[in-house]
């Protein structure tokens, strides 16, 4: 529990989850005293499905929108609860399902991989799913050389390379990601000559360029396990040193650039969180026609990984 013994929030909040069955789902940039009182902590993906494979008749998705449709998708029949309702996503907001299917439009013959950090009706004009993890593994199994890679331009330019496929990519990005700039990656490189340096692929192509690996915050969490690490400098969302330091103490972790905050994984607090289960509001219910396309793609890409 970290630092949230004897909070009467905390306390509250715990005996209202039991209550209600509910499990509490917290992404790997929630603040500190979030990510202390999950059930579960990890990343989007893999939380919904956590959650799925549970009894619990309420999800209290401690994350932002997309997140908590996708928890939908998997669980149609439990009660979803997203903590504020304005804790959206800058980039999953880049495109919507319009624009994708005028993108399909002039382009009938590709095949459509959707990164899974966007709306569910953009998921349901998709073919296939992927994470930032999978994604390579998923490119490189499809058949058709021509793709349309939506929303995030550095994680598709990323898969590109590593696959060699064409790939039509759509100009979104992380507005926390692009925060980090090379010059960071190599001042602090400097100033630790020893440590490894892993970066999300969502960053920059000239910062992962810099970097020993580019992983997802699943992969960085793995990495930072490894033996032959002591010192890393972390290219993500700051938050994740919490976990990172929490699972690795005598380890040294270092934020490549202390700018790459995402403001809207910070609106979730410990007061809106009693507050989201008090009231069961906002609830985060997918309708049963999109829903039931974005899960085709999404169990393509399982299919695949």
């Amino acid at each position: 529990m970290g630092n949230n013994k004897n909070n009467p929030v905390v306390e509250k909040i715990l005996k209202l989850k039991n209550e209600k069955n509910a499990v509490i789902l917290a992404h790997n940039y929630q603040r500190p005293e979030v990510q202390d009182i999950g059930d579960f902590v990890g990343d989007s993906l893999e939380l919904s499905q956590k959650a799925a494979s549970t009894d619990a008749d309420v999800i209290l998705f401690c994350g932002v929108l997309f997140m908590a449709e996708t928890a939908s998708i998997l669980s149609p029949e439990k009660t979803v609860l997203l903590p504020d309702s304005r804790a959206g996503c800058p980039m999953a907001d880049m495109i919507t399902a319009r624009q994708l299917r005028q993108k399909k439009q002039e382009f009938p013959d590709a095949t459509v991989v959707t990164y899974v950090n966007s709306s569910a009706e953009v998921k349901a004009e998709s073919d296939y799913c992927c994470t930032s993890s999978n994604g390579v593994k998923v490119v490189q199994s499809l058949e058709n050389d021509e793709l349309i890679f939506v929303p995030d331009q550095y994680l598709g330019d990323y898969i590109a390379k590593k696959t060699g496929k064409k790939m039509i990519l759509w100009p979104g990005y992380c507005p926390t990601h692009i925060r980090i700039l090379p010059e960071d990656i190599i001042r602090q490189k400097q100033k630790y000559p020893d440590a490894k340096v892993v970066v999300h692929p969502e960053c920059r192509p000239e910062v992962i360029a810099l970097a020993d690996d580019a992983l997802s915050t699943s992969g960085i969490i793995r990495y930072a396990a490894r033996d032959d690490v002591s010192e890393l400098i972390v290219g993500t969302e700051v938050e994740i040193l919490h976990r990172l330091r929490k699972e690795n103490p005598g380890k040294t972790f270092i934020p490549a650039s202390e700018k790459a905050v995402c403001p809207n994984m910070k609106r979730i607090t410990l007061e809106k969180m009693l507050n989201s289960l008090e009231t069961m509001n906002p609830q985060i219910k997918v309708p049963e026609n999109i829903r039931v396309k974005a899960k085709a793609a999404v169990d393509r890409m399982l299919a695949i990984v």
